[in-house]
């Protein structure tokens, strides 16, 4: 047996590095959750405590957890024990954190589907004639669509009938086949099971050399959404009711600043969407040179990342701006947050566009291309801490690889109950009481403590006066 030990990796270029935490920080969340939160608490004053806590916490902690891993040179568990070993224990945190993460490989699923489903000649959410539609569908070209609210049952009272929207038939029925509750799992799939698995194998080979490989693969899933985002940006400003809809995104109502419930939104948003206590940080810094300029990459990647969430707004609320004119309806009817706004609310604007197939291919090849940076990016975070407390025999030639496989294999069976009828519940009741922000805050806490009040302590203690 070759017992050679491989040495831990570097970037080859600072680009890749710089794209890699790109890709990583900026994801689903810029998309669908920043613009919900600034239409839901007060529109442009709701930047204020953004910003606020983004300059206090987001920043500081960002460039914290990338000095931690380009200065120890080691993953999310093992650079504790060169910091603050009594603090290891915030590694395995961090571990945990990642694993419930990786339940949302379910959502790169549902957006593979929907991306299939945009080479139809007609797209099939803008109809009811598709064998998952019920008698109470009404597509978009009905004069009874104003009779929707969100998607949600109504009374159109016109005729006493129960109706519901094509699109949320789709995503219901067509797509995710819900059953009536969580206790119902149903049958499974098997398009979904596919699709879950065509994105676990997709994530395997963008990592599965290390950095050799996700420094190539980050020019394409980091630059791509870009690209796309641009060009939905452009197409939106360009419809009729567009700017409807971004009067209503940046509107500023600033009584909202007195509830403290917006602060703690604007908090929450700034640790998830700056990718804080998830370890990722962490491992793609230990992959710098040790005496690379890193206080000038966190500050760029900062920026770059909220100025993202800021323009996915007007991507986003353009379109629902232009969907709200086109049927003569108040805007706040059509916003959706979480996967609503993509799977429901963006789906249903794009279908009443010009040339629907096209921008509905570019937006969830966006969103399939952000949430695949997320995911590798955290995977490499499980990979490389095992790696770093193993070294001895992790580095050996194709050990990665098969623990790897091992790993994504294991994590994609375990997700199949998520393609059943009832996973969505399973999915919900995860992504409530799972990786949720007071976790994220007190690791990061925790961080705070450990490298300010025990290593920087130590440290002085040695130094002396």
């Amino acid at each position: 047996m070759d017992t050679k030990v491989e040495k831990r990796e570097h970037w080859r270029k600072k680009r890749e590095y710089i794209l890699a935490v790109a890709g990583n920080v900026v994801g689903l969340g810029n998309v669908w959750r920043f613009p919900y939160l600034c239409f839901k608490n007060g529109g442009g004053v709701f930047l204020l405590p953004y910003l606020f806590f983004a300059l206090l916490c987001g920043v500081p902690l960002f460039l914290l957890e990338t000095v931690i891993g380009q200065y120890t040179q080691e993953g999310a568990i093992t650079c504790w024990t060169k910091l603050c070993p009594l603090s290891k224990g915030t590694g395995y945190s961090i571990i945990m954190i990642q694993l419930y993460s990786r339940l949302y490989s379910i959502v790169l699923a549902w957006a593979l589907l929907y991306f299939i489903y945009c080479f139809r000649g007609i797209l099939p959410w803008a109809t009811c004639n598709n064998p998952w539609n019920t008698d109470r569908c009404v597509d978009l070209t009905s004069a009874n669509w104003t009779a929707i609210h969100r998607g949600s049952l109504t009374v159109n009272w016109t005729s006493g009938i129960l109706t519901k929207s094509s699109v949320s038939e789709f995503w219901e029925r067509g797509v995710l086949s819900m059953s009536g509750g969580i206790d119902e799992l149903g049958t499974v799939n098997w398009e979904l099971v596919l699709c879950l698995l065509a994105c676990w194998v997709a994530c395997y080979f963008c990592i599965w050399k290390g950095v050799r490989s996700t420094g190539k693969v980050v020019y394409v899933t980091a630059v791509f959404p870009y690209v796309m985002l641009a060009i939905l940006l452009v197409r939106g400003l360009t419809l009729p009711g567009a700017w409807q809809g971004v009067v209503y995104y940046l509107y500023p109502e600033p009584s909202h600043l007195a509830d403290i419930q917006v602060w703690m939104e604007a908090c929450a948003q700034v640790l998830f969407s700056y990718g804080l206590a998830s370890g990722t940080l962490i491992t793609l810094g230990s992959y710098n040179k040790v005496k690379n300029n890193c206080y000038k990459d966190c500050l760029w990647l900062c920026v770059l990342n909220s100025i993202t969430s800021f323009l996915a707004g007007f991507a986003v609320f353009s379109a629902l701006g232009f969907m709200a004119q086109s049927q003569g309806i108040p805007i706040d009817m059509v916003v959706e947050s979480g996967p609503g706004l993509a799977f429901i609310a963006f789906p249903q604007a794009i279908a009443m566009m010009p040339l629907p197939q096209l921008w509905a291919a570019c937006f969830f090849i966006m969103l399939i291309m952000l949430g695949l940076d997320t995911l590798f990016a955290g995977l490499e975070t499980i990979t490389s801490s095992v790696i770093d407390m193993f070294p001895g025999i992790m580095r050996r030639p194709w050990y990665r690889e098969i623990f790897l496989l091992l790993f994504c294999s294991v994590c994609f069976i375990i997700q199949i109950p998520l393609t059943t009828q009832g996973g969505v519940y399973l999915f919900q009741l995860v992504d409530h009481y799972g990786a949720n922000g007071a976790s994220i805050l007190f690791v990061s806490l925790v961080q705070c403590v450990a490298v300010g009040w025990a290593f920087g302590l130590l440290h002085l203690l040695i130094s002396g006066p």
